[in-house]
């Protein structure tokens, strides 16, 4: 999977899946832009050749549409965007969840994805093609991997993926989303904090067939794969990489009335 002359936009790359990512796709050859609201974007290109860091808020249209503009202009177009900016939003339940909390959780995790389609699609078009790619969620697949507001964004993405695909027919771009399973990122820092300082961290991932929990970079490797000529037939798919997870989902079931978590 190489991309010396691709050009590439990666959101959410001040750490965890988006860095991991936005060098990987750097490692490869493409030039990229790596984006993020936090400071830290600025570490993931520190040093390393054909990458510029700029602060984004990925559920902001006019950020959105600069950091297009500024990838086409500085690179001279644009092949991939990655769109896998998100927050969590909270372990809240249902009847616990804000609106509030539910307006920022779908602006970024939802409305984030769609304002990348909506500005890179006819920028990748205008290079013959190539690739949009969101991050999803076992918990977009069914109940048992998050809160609400999170589930609920991340199935939101799973349909705008599907949709976008069929709206791009016949202009060469395919769009696709990952679904990732538990992955050490700094969504998930306190747990594997918590786990370590208690000596659980044999109980990360338990709960899928493989027993433990993923790494960025094996979310990233599925980024490249989905990015590639490899995945030319490949569109309109929500690809999970959880381990197994979500082959049955099993989890503690909730009582009506009581703590979700």
């Amino acid at each position: 999977m190489q991309f010396a002359g691709k050009v590439a936009i990666v959101t959410g790359a001040g750490s965890g899946i988006g860095r991991a990512t936005a060098r990987a796709f750097a490692e490869a050859g493409a030039k990229v832009v790596a984006a993020d609201l936090s400071e830290a974007v600025n570490e993931t290109v520190a040093g390393r050749e054909g990458m510029i860091a700029v602060h984004m808020d990925a559920g902001d249209e006019a950020d959105v549409e600069r950091t297009v503009a500024l990838a086409v202009d500085t690179f001279g177009g644009l092949d991939i965007f990655y769109a896998n900016a998100g927050i969590s939003g909270g372990a809240t339940g249902i009847f616990d969840t804000p609106t509030e909390l539910w307006t920022e959780v779908l602006r970024v995790n939802l409305i984030g994805p769609a304002l990348a389609i909506k500005h890179a699609g006819p920028k990748i078009v205008e290079r013959g093609g190539g690739a949009i790619i969101c991050t999803a969620s076992v918990a977009g697949l069914r109940s048992g991997a998050g809160g609400p507001a999170y589930s609920a964004s991340k199935a939101g993405v799973i349909n705008l993926v599907q949709t976008a695909a069929q709206q791009f027919a016949g202009s060469g771009v395919r769009v696709n989303a990952i679904c990732p399973g538990l992955i050490e990122t700094g969504m998930t820092e306190r747990a594997f904090t918590y786990a370590r300082e208690n000596g659980k961290e044999d109980k990360l991932g338990r709960l899928n067939p493989l027993r433990r929990a993923g790494q960025p970079e094996e979310i990233a490797r599925v980024a490249l794969f989905l990015a590639s000529d490899a995945a030319s037939y490949v569109n309109g798919q929500a690809w999970v990489v959880d381990g197994g997870l979500s082959s049955s989902h099993p989890v503690t079931r909730q009582e009506f009335g009581k703590p979700a978590f």
